[in-house]
């Protein structure tokens, strides 16, 4: 008999039973050892493996797969392999999915055991050698990442980790010319002047890593590593003034990024700045995570997993590889796994209070809001002045309802914002605006919203709410509805304020022109239970009875705000009365959600 916490793996495997095993395993998206998935509950433990068949570890398995976590699916093919030991396919699974967990160890000893089987696995040789570049052994590293070469991308991955093994056993020049004689599409050369150029300044050959650097800085002066590589060795060859320069149009093109913000803080102090890597496996693992990083921003997130997942084996707390693997899981939806690796970010690294901010966010996305509110108070304690953190402090707050805490948070900020940037200052007296109007202080609601339109004219959500909240007033409704007729004017495919039009005019009792806008938002967002209720009450209104019935009883299902639920069921069993109309109450709701998309 299973565990109840393990059944449910292999209950909702059983669909996958009549699959066969495919050649290749598919891609899994994991955690890093030691962190427990956000499936940590169910995880099976020695005894639950040891209870399950090779059909029900293998299902279970593959369940886990589609559910992108990687640690219960190698737990899982490592236990269909132990009951079934010659099972190249299980062996292929529990090896990707251990890489992809990011247990390199493990990986490494499956590695093993499918090179004696198929030599020329490529994935295989690519982890032996980074294992082998781990452990100093350099020759054999050399060997097997020289092996696992199949295209453009995985082509210069392993020559520049080639080059580095081969500096790493003393040959220099063997190194250069290793990556040198690498021919392969446009943007090769970028990467390999980069790493060239540090592998010559870590061998003491600083003014040929200098043509190196300052070739690769006029390939492209916006990447970021070329970029501190360049400014650090001219902070060391040339003068901190020459360092300062770079590192200042850098932050022209891009405001800002602590690692650059920290570059001017020393180079204008006079120092000399290190080198940015100081040994063959800071080295491979800088060459690791820049083409994973880049293959994370272009979509290839299978192939960038395995590259900083390799990269964090060789170098554990790469400040960069770990946000880069975080933002990785955050772009497939799995805030939990993102949240563990945020938590890995060294308390030193000028990166920390991104990933603080970065970690909050994440964190109340999985229900876990105090915490969340505790970072970013301790965060924005630290810099008052920290505009990035009070706005996503306040944001928090507001979508957490907390409506009298984000006014004040936007104040905070308001009364630091720098002039001269009315589009980026506007949202924050739109949004300060709703916290206001939700906490029933209309007065400052309608000065900020005004505030928001003087700053950014014609912004389409401000229009929106504020417009539409005249018209719930009762005032200025020419003036109002001219607003929304100029949000929807903007945003034609936005439900929610296409929504805002037909409520406005069932507010000023235009019911026909209210059912043809209200379809038209329930066209655009059709699974939004208060538009639903929108055009239940306009349907009623002109006498649609039944369709008003059945646009309630829809609202009813997609899960309305609690307060909501006792009124739509009240007028799905006898019609619109005065007791069950739609109240301003309601109202706000909706303009909340359009808060949200400001």
């Amino acid at each position: 008999m299973f565990s109840n916490r393990f059944n449910r793996w292999t209950a909702a495997a059983i669909v996958l039973a009549g699959s066969a095993i495919v050649a290749v395993p598919g891609a899994v998206l994991a955690q890093t050892p030691d962190h427990p998935a956000d499936t940590a509950a169910q995880f099976p433990t020695r005894n639950d493996l040891k209870s399950l068949t090779t059909a029900g570890s293998y299902l279970a398995a593959r369940h886990a797969s589609v559910e992108r976590d990687a640690t219960s699916a190698a737990a899982f093919y490592r236990s269909a392999l132990r009951t079934d030991p010659k099972n190249n396919e299980l062996l292929d699974r529990a090896f990707i999915s251990s890489v992809d967990d990011g247990d390199i160890d493990e990986a490494v000893k499956l590695a093993e055991r499918i090179l004696t089987i198929d030599k020329t696995n490529r994935v295989a040789r690519l982890v032996v050698g980074v294992h082998d570049l781990k452990l100093k052994k350099y020759p054999s590293a050399q060997s097997n990442i020289n092996q696992s070469i199949r295209g453009p991308i995985t082509d210069l991955v392993a020559t520049l980790l080639s080059g580095w093994a081969a500096y790493g056993a003393g040959d220099a020049k063997a190194a250069v010319a290793t990556i040198d004689k690498l021919a392969g599409p446009e943007w090769y050369p970028l990467f390999k002047d980069l790493h060239t150029g540090m592998i010559l300044e870590n061998a003491g050959k600083e003014k040929e890593a200098g043509v190196r650097f300052e070739r690769a800085y006029k390939l492209d002066d916006s990447m970021l590593r070329v970029t501190e590589a360049y400014a650090r060795w001219l902070s060391r060859n040339k003068d901190a003034a020459s360092a300062t320069a770079i590192y200042e149009a850098f932050d022209k093109k891009l405001a800002r990024h602590p690692l650059i913000v920290e570059g001017l803080r020393e180079t204008r102090a006079g120092k000399k700045l290190p080198s940015l890597v100081d040994s063959a496996q800071a080295g491979a693992a800088e060459a690791l995570y820049g083409i994973g990083a880049t293959l994370t921003r272009r979509g290839g997130e299978d192939l960038a997993l395995v590259y900083l997942q390799l990269a964090l084996y060789l170098q554990p707390s790469h400040p960069l590889a770990l946000l880069s693997l975080a933002d990785l899981y955050e772009s497939v939806k799995r805030p939990q796994m993102a949240i563990k690796i945020y938590e890995r970010v060294p308390s030193s690294s000028p990166l920390r209070r991104n990933a603080q901010i970065q970690l909050a966010i994440d964190l109340d996305s999985a229900d876990r809001s105090d915490e969340a509110i505790k970072i970013l108070k301790g965060v924005t304690a630290e810099d008052p002045k920290d505009l990035e953190a009070i706005m996503a402090l306040g944001n928090l707050q507001r979508g957490r309802k907390k409506f009298g805490d984000c006014g004040a948070t936007y104040s905070q900020g308001i009364d630091v914002l720098p002039a001269g940037n009315d589009k980026a200052n506007s949202v924050w007296y739109y949004y300060r605006g709703i916290c206001e109007e939700r906490s029933k202080q209309w007065g400052k609601a309608e000065a900020d919203m005004k505030k928001a339109l003087e700053l950014q004219p014609d912004q389409p959500h401000v229009l929106n709410y504020l417009g539409y909240s005249w018209i719930d007033q009762g005032v200025n409704l020419d003036e109002g509805m001219k607003m929304i007729k100029r949000a929807v004017e903007q945003r034609p495919d936005d439900g929610y304020i296409v929504d805002s039009l037909g409520w406005a005019y069932y507010r000023i009792g235009n019911y026909e022109e209210a059912v043809k806008n209200l379809e038209r938002a329930i066209d655009l967002k059709p699974e939004d239970p208060t538009i639903n209720d929108h055009l239940g009450d306009a349907y009623w209104r002109v006498g649609r009875t039944l369709e008003a019935k059945f646009q309630w009883a829809h609202a009813r299902d997609l899960k309305p705000e609690p307060d909501d639920l006792p009124r739509i069921e009240a007028k799905i069993a006898n019609g619109m009365t005065e007791d069950n109309s739609n109240s301003s109450a309601a109202q706000a709701d909706k303009k909340k959600d359009d808060g949200k998309g400001g």
